[in-house]
């Protein structure tokens, strides 16, 4: 009998995706585990049962973590109880402001990874979650956008007149951004686009949209090793605000995405500039989950304002297209894992000196074990969990559109 995986239904509230398809079960099985699904996990996925079963699955419920030598989740867990001593747990950990959760996977001797810190690296980009999620949901964002805007998104030339071509703004320019401008652009909309990191000018106008910053000094040097964003001083910040102001006035839909890294989101689009724009008009925050990029947007819902103008805030976007999101972040999970996979006693190898292991190991031996959460873990409260949406595109890989970007899909 081989080490056991183990597949749990996500059971949070808003969370429909699972960790696994039978494309991945089918490959997991021919590595030598043994796999177990819970009962209903694929069912917000839409693949039943039967289907994880026809490739090899045995179909269980939830107790039978307790026999898993390996733990695949979309989630980190929130309820530990059963958990084997020793066992791996690989999922979207959420860790920063999350100190106490992280804490009490090692005291559960939990070894974990947080596959939102996979290195930005050629060899792992099969495995980066952050970019497949975030490129469905840029792709949703603009979807949602037109749902709750009341007219048509490209211009049509009729008998009976012109329909004018929606003006859509995306603010942030990673995989979620680039995707929306993407999806914005084929549904015929006029689209442009802000962000601080020089390189995304040129990806921007590769989609045909037009770019819109300030291109001052501190510009020019607004980006982190490893293409993230970096936050910019209080005068840039104001520079910024006074262009995009002007310019969000005359926009139909405006799509936030800036996320930084370990940090709440940063403000983007003030009660000033929402109140400026035209009745009809909607926003679309994807950052609303770690505080959002504009002001007045609640998790969750969708807050009419007494201009007319719609903020849509909806949680865990990516599971509102759950049937793409599963098959590609099971893709992800899996190409992880076969990296850790002894193949001649065809069981799991932990190599903490692993350049892979090395960054997404949150816990291991009872102990708290990433430099950034080691000191912090013991004192920390936890906080209500969240789901990073945004990723930037890699900086070493140059502008590519989204939708054929290797990996994603």
């Amino acid at each position: 009998m081989g080490q056991i995986i183990f597949v749990p239904a996500e059971g949070g509230a808003g969370e429909p995706r699972v960790a696994a398809s039978p494309e991945t079960v089918k490959r997991l099985a021919g590595l030598g585990f043994d796999v177990i699904v819970e009962t209903g996990a694929g069912q917000g996925s839409r693949i039943p049962d039967d289907e994880f079963a026809k490739v090899g699955a045995s179909i269980g419920k939830a107790s039978d973590v307790s026999k898993a030598d390996i733990v695949l989740r979309v989630r980190r867990p929130s309820d530990l109880k059963g958990y084997k001593t020793g066992a791996v747990v690989i999922a979207t950990m959420d860790p920063y402001g999350n100190d106490a959760a992280v804490q009490a996977m090692a005291k559960a001797g939990l070894t974990a990874f947080a596959m939102e810190f996979m290195p930005r690296i050629t060899r792992a980009q099969v495995m980066d979650v952050l970019s497949s999620q975030a490129n469905l949901a840029g792709y949703q964002a603009v979807i949602d956008a037109a749902a709750e805007y009341d007219r048509a998104l490209p211009m049509m030339m009729t008998a009976a007149g012109t329909v004018p071509a929606a003006k859509v703004f995306v603010m942030g320019v990673g995989v979620a951004g680039l995707q929306a401008i993407a999806t914005a652009r084929r549904m015929g909309a006029v689209v442009t686009a802000t962000d601080v990191r020089p390189a995304a000018k040129e990806q921007v106008a590769s989609l045909g949209a037009k770019f819109l910053a300030v291109e001052d000094e501190e510009f020019k040097a607004a980006e982190t090793a490893g293409g993230y964003a970096k936050e910019m001083s209080k005068e840039y910040q104001a520079k910024q605000a006074a262009l995009t102001a002007e310019h969000i006035a005359k926009q139909d839909i405006v799509i936030t995405t800036a996320l930084i890294p370990g940090r709440p989101a940063p403000k983007l689009v003030s009660a000033a500039m929402v109140a400026s724009m035209k009745p009809g008009s909607v926003i679309v925050d994807l950052a609303v989950e770690r505080g959002g990029n504009v002001e007045g947007a609640q998790p969750g819902k969708v807050v009419t304002t007494a201009n007319g103008v719609k903020i849509v805030g909806h949680l865990n976007v990516p599971g509102r297209v759950a049937a793409s999101a599963s098959l590609l972040y099971a893709k992800n999970l899996f190409a992880f894992l076969e990296t850790m996979v002894d193949k001649e006693t065809k069981t799991i190898r932990i190599n903490p000196e692993d350049e892979l292991q090395k960054a997404t190991m949150l816990t291991n031996g009872g102990a708290v074990v990433h430099p950034a959460f080691a000191k912090a873990a013991e004192a920390a409260p936890a906080a209500a969990p969240a789901t990073p949406v945004e990723a930037p595109e890699p900086k070493k890989r140059g502008p590519r559109k989204p939708a054929v970007r290797k990996g994603e899909a």
